[in-house]
């Protein structure tokens, strides 16, 4: 038996010799990378440094556009390495880091955009007193549990797996993550099963109601309401649907590959798409944004090129 004080590093078992075309693979991820770090950091600054952006929706954005930049700093590097290496491995300490990184990029993500949707539903259901119930404290308060809620909840899910004992030191996974781990404890993991429902139940399922209950809202309105109020919940909801549905169907396959036998599913095919929403996601949201709300992409094209 291998306990957690012996387990040194792990091993990713997933990477495969994609010979010629590994530094085509690395090109390919190193321009992800960078694109999204430009786009990201474009629309932080943008936002930033306008004041007739310092609105509700734009600060949650911006802080959106972080998260992304977040997730993709703490993952694309990390693949850029492996992709050239010969050995897989990641030390006991820099797997759980990864993971604490991933599962509150994830947690993260799905806050900021269940924020969004309420920030929608206020506005479009609530119009005349949307300034009343969007102040700035509340914003504040929205904004501090967007990040302070992920990082106690991953973090106590973290302190959990981190004292099992190992039977084993193989992941098969191109990165780390916690139910990998907790597949390899010889010990009692009763814990860990009674905490990880409480925070599905909490996440996927509080969050979730929540987003469902604001749209379900929003709809009303829009077919009861006049061609210009659906007009602008149309303008307005359509690229954080996109966002949101984008999102969930990373998670969706990456859980369901996490918990279930995929065995039959091609490996190339595997690895993209748990890769999807660390990877694309974090390009997805800026480029979704830039583009369709024109008081953003008028500023970013006089930041650029100048007035325009």
């Amino acid at each position: 038996m291998i306990n957690s004080t012996h387990v040194s590093y792990f091993v990713l078992a997933a990477y495969f010799d994609a010979g010629t075309l590994t530094y085509l693979i690395f090109t390919a991820i190193m321009f992800l990378y960078i694109s999204t770090v430009c786009a990201n950091l474009l629309l932080i600054v943008v936002i930033c440094m306008n004041r007739s952006l310092h609105e509700p929706m734009c600060i949650f954005l911006c802080s959106l556009f972080m998260n992304e930049l977040y997730g993709s700093t703490m993952m694309l590097p990390f693949l850029l390495d492996q992709i050239i290496s010969d050995v897989h491995i990641v030390s006991f300490s820099f797997c759980y880091l990864q993971i604490f990184c991933i599962y509150t990029y994830a947690n993260v993500q799905f806050c900021n955009l269940a924020v969004m949707s309420y920030d929608r539903y206020l506005a479009i259901c609530h119009p005349l007193h949307y300034s009343r119930r969007m102040t700035g404290n509340k914003v504040a308060v929205l904004i501090t549990f967007i990040w302070l809620f992920p990082f106690v909840e991953v973090a106590v899910m973290i302190s959990l797996s981190a004292t099992l004992q190992l039977c084993g030191n193989i992941i098969n996974k191109v990165y780390c993550d916690n139910f990998s781990i907790v597949r390899l404890a010889c010990s009692d993991i009763t814990v860990n099963n009674i905490y990880g429902i409480i925070y599905t139940i909490v996440l996927i399922v509080g969050v979730g109601i929540l987003i469902v209950y604001t749209y379900i809202r929003i709809l009303k309105v829009c077919f009861s309401g006049s061609k210009q109020t659906r007009q602008k919940a149309v303008s307005t909801c359509t690229p954080h649907l996109a966002s949101l549905l984008n999102f969930s169907f990373g998670s969706f396959f990456e859980i369901m590959q996490s918990r279930f036998n995929m065995s039959n599913v091609p490996n190339m095919l595997r690895i993209f798409l748990s890769l999807y929403f660390l990877t694309c996601q974090p390009l997805f949201n800026p480029v979704l944004y830039g583009l369709n709300m024109s008081k953003i992409r008028i500023l970013c094209k006089r930041f650029l090129f100048g007035k325009m």
